[in-house]
């Protein structure tokens, strides 16, 4: 029978976020099936998983049996074949004898079957739970945000500027991947701590229970702030790169002009239907060199950009999250200051 397919992301949206120290194989399968695995996050079981006692049980030994008795059916037609004949016939018969054996072996040994996809997934679920984040569990606003993060990821190391090296690709490809995840997680967290707190306050509230959440919600707009800064500086490494790819396209567009200059002078010449202008051809160079510098400066201008964005993380902590001794959740220098 046909294995089921799941739905893949649904488009326009964030899908399935992976933490990247996932496994590139774990991770596309998780990412694939956002909706199989929300209902394993609702508490769905396959049926394996929800009878295990059903699952078959494997048969030990039989790999050492069946090499055994192998062994001996060789044996024995090797002895019957010596005896039998001599010359080009015995070793015809010697092929024909060791090619029944390999059939035979291919009859009795047995594939064990891939599990299927669902229990590959569950598996896999509560194997790298909470290292994976689904689309419910970012309110609208943190989805927005989230969405932003991913564009200006994903703008980055997709541009022609960071394949041709210009950029530190390879920090590109360890620091921004760790860094949206790092953004997916936090604001995931604020999403769930905005729920339930309006759940709980949800039948209004006294004096004295206002009083006691009014700290709580600063540290919950503190850490939404800081989070959302983090963003704004991966758009801002983001536009600088734009910067770099639109004048990388330029002086390729450029050095192409140059290029059939030769031919343009010469179709002039032919056609006698004019002269270039004086310098013409010098203003070419110049314009080449303009746009090298601005290459350069645009260049210049995402690394720093970039610096700015590493030392931030780096200040941060790499897991803001999980700074000991304060109810930031962020590590921003304001958001868990309390009025």
């Amino acid at each position: 029978m046909a294995e089921t397919r799941y739905d893949a992301p649904a488009p326009g949206g964030t899908g399935v976020v992976v933490d990247p120290a996932v496994p590139d194989a774990d991770a596309a399968l998780l990412r694939a099936n956002e909706a199989l695995l929300s209902r394993i996050r609702a508490g769905w079981k396959p049926e394996r998983a929800a009878k295990p006692e059903r699952a078959a049980k494997p048969r030990r030994g039989r790999p050492g049996r069946l090499l055994l008795r192998s062994v001996a059916a060789l044996a024995v037609l090797v002895v019957i074949v010596s005896m039998v004949g001599s010359g080009p016939s015995r070793i015809h018969l010697v092929v024909l004898a060791l090619a029944a054996v390999l059939v035979g072996l291919s009859l009795l040994v047995t594939v064990t079957p891939e599990k299927p996809l669902a229990d590959r997934l569950f598996e896999s679920a509560h194997r790298y739970e909470g290292r994976y984040l689904l689309p419910e569990q970012f309110d609208e606003e943190a989805r927005a945000l989230q969405a932003r993060a991913l564009h200006a990821v994903q703008s980055v190391l997709a541009s022609q500027v960071n394949a041709l090296g210009l950029l530190d690709t390879v920090r590109n490809a360890i620091v921004l991947p760790e860094e949206a995840w790092e953004v997916a997680r936090l604001l995931a967290k604020i999403s769930a701590l905005r729920g339930e707190h309006r759940e709980l306050l949800a039948g209004g509230t006294t004096a004295e229970v206002a009083d006691a959440v009014a700290p709580l919600e600063r540290v919950l707009e503190g850490s939404a702030t800081a989070v959302a800064a983090r963003i704004e500086a991966l758009e801002r490494y983001a536009a600088r790169v734009a910067e770099a790819e639109r004048a990388l396209r330029a002086r390729a567009q450029l050095d192409g002009l140059r290029d059939l200059l030769p031919r343009y002078e010469e179709l002039l010449a032919e056609s006698g239907s004019g002269t270039t202008p004086d310098g013409e051809m010098d203003r070419f160079a110049e314009d080449a060199d303009r746009l090298e510098l601005a290459l350069r400066d645009s260049v210049g201008s995402a690394h720093e950009a970039f610096g700015h964005l590493d030392g931030a993380r780096k200040r941060a902590g790499g897991r803001p999250g999980e700074r000991p001794g304060g109810a930031d959740l962020t590590g921003g220098p304001d958001a868990g200051q309390q009025g």
